[in-house]
């Protein structure tokens, strides 16, 4: 089942009830288990088919269907000028993209694994990050950097960081972070849609995750605008009433099952998907955590300097005198990624999320 949207009034007025209800209806007539990477596939084939423009390249994407095979059979059906492979290159894959962007095309970019675009990073953060103010609003770069990140699978370092504070902190830069099939979908259009740049970061270990959802459904609902967009929208994906647990993209299903988990305890746990990083929505977050005085924030990257802290630290600021007790993390630890054997020790699990929860000065007894 898909998380609840929690946005504003105003947002939420965008849809009608009744819109809504005839949405509900079309999806439960059509559902079917669909994986983490078909929805990712076809939002990718819905939007070149919608639009000559969307081009999509990067290593091993062509024939071969990407690595993870999120872009397979897209070169059979669209040809070798809208889905091809590239040299392992990762600046020059980026630079191209931003010269594509520059001239009217709306390039989607695959790096292969979250560690190989560091080599592309000066170009995002010189370039793809700073060419719509540096022209003054005149050139703005509609592009997807789509980067399949964080751990999971059994992988080794360059193959499992967990990399979206490097891109969180560089202005100019959109950070998209799905975490349910529906969202990978939506999110995805979004992404390709926006006219600014779109760091969007995939879930590794979520590629083979199943839901039943409506593929047809879900085109048809982003291209008539019968849903709200997630841009700046969190998700509640389970309410609670004694303390919050806020996540994003992979840590999302340990902090639902971590919920799962203490409500045999006796304690009602609200989860927070973030959905986008940047921009960051305040509003929910906020709204959540003065409602259960209570907040634990997790992710898979190392602590220090991180996303996570970032929203420590604006809860802090936004919620303090709410709070009954301070806000704490759970998340990977400061040291490069372990070796697979080590992986489920750095990761954050259900027991640790609970640890942190106990942790949260209860009443005695409580």
């Amino acid at each position: 089942m898909s998380p609840t949207v929690t946005t504003s009034s105003a947002a939420n007025g965008n849809v009608s009830a009744a819109t809504a209800a005839a949405a509900a209806r079309t999806a439960d007539a059509g559902t079917q288990p669909v994986t983490f990477a078909k929805a990712l596939n076809t939002a990718l084939a819905d939007s070149m088919a919608l639009e000559e423009s969307v081009l999509v390249f990067g290593e091993d994407v062509g024939v071969l269907g990407g690595v993870f095979r999120i872009t397979d059979g897209l070169t059979k059906r669209f040809g070798t000028g809208r889905c091809f492979d590239t040299p392992l290159a990762e600046s020059g894959i980026v630079g191209m993209a931003i010269g594509m962007a520059m001239n009217g095309m709306r390039p989607v970019i695959e790096m292969q694994f979250d560690a190989f675009a560091y080599p592309a990073f000066e170009q995002i953060a010189s370039h793809v990050a700073k060419m719509h103010n540096r022209t003054k609003g005149k050139m703005p770069l509609p592009m997807v950097i789509r980067i399949p990140y964080a751990g999971g699978i059994g992988g080794v370092e360059h193959h499992c960081d967990s990399s979206e504070s490097y891109y969180a902190h560089t202005p100019g830069l959109k950070v998209f972070t799905p975490a349910t099939v529906r969202d990978a979908y939506l999110m995805l259009r979004e992404a390709i849609d926006s006219p600014d740049p779109v760091i969007f970061m995939e879930p590794k270990k979520l590629y083979w995750t199943k839901e039943q959802v409506d593929l047809e459904a879900l085109r048809l609902s982003h291209e008539t605008d019968a849903v709200p967009p997630t841009e700046g929208r969190a998700a509640i994906a389970r309410s609670g009433t004694d303390a919050t647990l806020i996540a994003y993209g992979p840590s999302v299903s340990t902090a639902m099952a971590a919920a799962e988990a203490a409500a045999l305890e006796g304690r009602s746990l609200e989860v927070i998907d973030v959905r986008t990083i940047v921009p960051l929505d305040d509003a929910t977050i906020c709204a959540s955590v003065r409602k259960t005085g209570r907040a634990v924030v997790i992710a898979e990257a190392p602590g220090f300097a991180s996303v996570s802290s970032e929203i420590v630290a604006r809860i802090q600021e936004r919620c303090f005198h709410s709070l009954a007790a301070p806000v704490l993390r759970v998340t990977g630890f400061d040291t490069p990624y372990p070796a697979p054997k080590l992986e489920k020790y750095y990761l954050p699990s259900v027991d640790r999320i609970l640890d942190a929860v106990d942790a949260l000065q209860w009443e005695e007894g409580a």
